[in-house]
């Protein structure tokens, strides 16, 4: 058939030859991270997601963690960690997965809010092209698969919060008989230059609003009001920083200056966008949710019919 031109082989792909990079010289110059979901408890418990930070000289873990899925909380919370127990890295090294970058087209040069923390902290990220270039986390993932699981069942640790708790015991154990030496001894962390409150204000989410001329504006379908500033005629059209923590409470900064501000209406709650990496936890939560409350039928103007359009009344109470 090929002599006859009835087919054209297909020429086969040639394989990849990936040059190995030497490790760094020293401890806490280049921190790989990854994030592996996985059945953790093999079926004792929930699925869930372990958030790995290693070391690039040493193959030491720094920094493991439980959560429920892979999120920009479970990487900043993972990190908050690390900089507790360690200080402050050279540089991070991870994937282009969705909490690093922003993999749009047209997103320009966008950061992520976690790749947004980085460089407030000193610290600088790094995104692999390949999953061979940051091959020390993922042979790390696949060890903690085989050793982790089988300490858990041993130790009979069926959930995360368990889990978390013996992680330390885990990691101390593990550097101690796998870890190597590093080619120079000093270690390259950092101490850490923000006070608690400040990384509670830098590892959040982030965004940047404009004051109206009566120093309102809106995120998230609330709107928000500034109080204490008299007039306030200087801070009209000023471009603010809301910080929303993790737990839900926002704080709204002006050059690095906390302003008080009062909630003036409240819409309702935006669906939040997941990855495929949170569709999961999602579909359970729902399935719960819906279990709860199997006959449950909404009226036809439900609330997530109505635009967000505050009521005069409201304001006027306000």
């Amino acid at each position: 058939m090929t002599e006859d031109g009835l087919w054209r082989p297909k020429r086969r792909r040639e394989a990849r030859v990936h040059q190995s990079r030497p490790r760094r010289a020293r401890l806490g110059e280049l921190v790989q991270v990854d994030g592996s979901p996985h059945d953790w408890f093999e079926g004792r418990g929930p699925r869930c997601a372990l958030i790995v930070f290693i070391d690039d000289a040493t193959s030491r873990l720094l920094a493991l963690r439980f959560f429920g899925s892979e999120t920009t909380e479970a990487y900043m919370e993972t990190l908050r960690g690390h900089l507790a127990a360690h200080g402050r890295p050279v540089a991070l090294y991870s994937d282009r997965y969705s909490v690093f970058r922003v993999n749009r087209k047209d997103s320009g040069e966008a950061p992520t809010q976690f790749t947004r923390a980085l460089p407030t902290l000193g610290i600088e990220p790094i995104h692999a092209g390949t999953p061979q270039a940051k091959g020390r986390v993922e042979r790390a993932n696949l060890t903690l698969r085989d050793r982790l699981v089988k300490e858990m069942r041993l130790r009979g640790i069926d959930g995360m919060e368990a889990a978390n708790a013996y992680l330390p015991e885990f990691m101390a154990d593990h550097n101690r008989r796998f870890a190597v030496a590093p080619r120079e001894a000093e270690d390259a962390h950092r101490p850490v230059l923000h006070n608690a409150e400040e990384l509670d204000l830098i590892l959040c989410e982030q965004a940047t609003r404009k004051l109206s001329k009566n120093l309102t504006f809106k995120f998230e379908r609330r709107e928000y009001q500034l109080v204490g500033e008299g007039k306030g005629y200087r801070l009209r059209g000023a471009a603010v920083t809301v910080c929303k923590g993790f737990d839900g409470a926002a704080s709204v900064l002006l050059e690095g200056r906390k302003l008080a501000h009062r909630v003036l209406a409240e819409g309702e709650a935006a669906v939040p966008v997941e990855d495929e990496k949170g569709v999961r936890d999602r579909v359970d939560a729902a399935k719960a949710e819906q279990a709860a409350r199997p006959d449950w039928k909404p009226a036809p103007d439900h609330p997530w019919r109505r635009p967000f359009k505050p009521a005069a009344a409201e304001r006027a109470a306000a």
